[in-house]
């Protein structure tokens, strides 16, 4: 179902279970005069160890945004949390010009890397999502925001800046994206142990800590090389998780005229009680 915003309200003019919360790492890194902590310095190698391989993208979502670039006539795209850039290389199959942002340099590199790996050469910035027309003077036909990295926001004052910001480089009729591996039911249910990756050399169990109203990854990564197991401990925390209410009344506040939400990249409507997945699709 199609929602409308036919309510008036504040609108602002101007973050896989998974995406990184700054908490998990302390390398600075200067962006113009600012100066910054790097969520993802100190594992922007081992990123991609949560996934296939680099250009093994699921079914499901590429004839998701296939069809959804068609639908909306998408003929460019800014993934605005792009991270080591495995759906940037997604997009590029699809035809579309392809941009690509993070506010992770140490994600950007890896990033510059995986692409170059393929043969291909993507634009990308370093930049703050809610930021995102201090960096692009441009608008696009879509912006996506994936894997979660939207629960980043500490609370939603900061959720609906970055969603106006998104909105903010999108032309008129454009749409964004939002996607996360946490959803109503997922919160319900409250799920300890997830195993993320097992292989012959490497196993990756995550152990979920429900807070209040966030939740802790405990990322528990074992590898198996040589004969020897080497036990890798480490964990990312966010202070508050987006579903549905949440990421809709930002939505509303930001200003997008219409949503739908999935539970599925099989176009599945949203259902609280059964969706394992949220995704946003906004139209401007």
């Amino acid at each position: 179902m199609l929602n409308r915003d036919t309510r008036g309200s504040q609108v602002f003019r101007l973050p896989r279970f998974l995406g990184m919360s700054a908490a998990a790492a302390s390398a600075t890194v200067s962006r113009g005069r600012k100066r910054m902590n790097d969520p993802y310095a100190s594992f922007a190698e081992q990123y991609d160890l949560f996934f296939g391989g680099f250009e093994d993208h699921e079914p499901p979502k590429i004839g998701f945004f296939r069809q959804l670039f068609k639908r909306h006539e998408v003929r460019n795209v800014l993934d605005c949390a792009c991270g080591t850039g495995r759906d940037l290389h997604l997009f590029s199959l699809l035809g579309v010009e392809v941009f690509g942002s993070d506010v992770s340099v140490a994600m950007l590199a890896q990033a510059e890397r995986n692409l170059a790996s393929h043969g291909l050469r993507i634009p990308l910035e370093q930049a703050d999502f809610r930021e995102l027309p201090f960096t692009f003077a441009r608008e696009f036909d879509a912006v996506v925001c994936l894997s979660s990295a939207h629960f980043e926001m500490p609370d939603e004052h900061e959720l609906t800046r970055a969603f106006a910001s998104m909105r903010g480089v999108l032309r008129s009729g454009g749409v964004l994206v939002v996607t996360s591996g946490m959803s109503d039911r997922t919160w319900a249910e409250k799920p300890r142990f997830i195993p993320e990756v097992n292989r012959d050399d490497f196993t990756r169990l995550i152990v979920i800590d429900y807070l209040e109203e966030g939740v802790r990854f405990n990322v528990v990564d074992l590898a198996h090389r040589d004969g020897q197991n080497v036990m890798n401990v480490w964990g990312i925390t966010y202070k508050k998780i987006y579903l549905h209410d949440s990421v809709e009344k930002s939505l509303r506040e930001a200003g997008f005229k219409a949503w739908t939400f999935y539970g599925s990249y099989l176009f599945e409507p949203y259902r609280k009680e059964s969706s394992q997945m949220l995704i946003a699709v906004a139209v401007n």
